[in-house]
């Protein structure tokens, strides 16, 4: 699967989708650093990515609707610290062993993953 992490998650973690057999980039790794939301949302849909990040803007489903998408993916955590976030992104890895968030919105908190339809 195809992933897009969005700036506001540490690159490292990139690592932990790619050893799970994905293909992760961010916004960073493609020079759209500091690229408004709806631009990199266009992108994603554009380059067929499913786009992961902390955003809360991209759970508002009226405004970047989750259907022309191949998934929009937002990490929800208790804070945005490292540990934290890797273990919000392992549930992802975990989630993706079995499902796909194409066309859909998937809130990922700790341990669990709410779907969007």
């Amino acid at each position: 699967m195809r992933l897009k992490l969005d700036e506001n998650i540490d690159t490292r973690l990139s690592v932990l989708l790619r050893q799970a057999g994905h293909e992760a980039t961010t916004v960073r790794d493609q020079g759209l650093h500091g690229t408004v939301d709806p631009e990199v949302y266009d992108h994603c849909i554009s380059g067929g990515y499913v786009f992961v990040t902390l955003d809360l803007d991209f759970s508002n489903v009226l405004r970047y609707p989750p259907e022309p998408t191949q998934g929009l993916v937002v990490l929800r955590g208790p804070d945005n610290l490292f540990p934290t976030v890797t273990i919000l992104i392992l549930t992802l890895v975990n989630a993706l062993t079995t499902a796909t968030p194409s066309g859909h919105l998937w809130i990922v908190e700790p341990g669990r993953i709410r779907i969007h339809e």
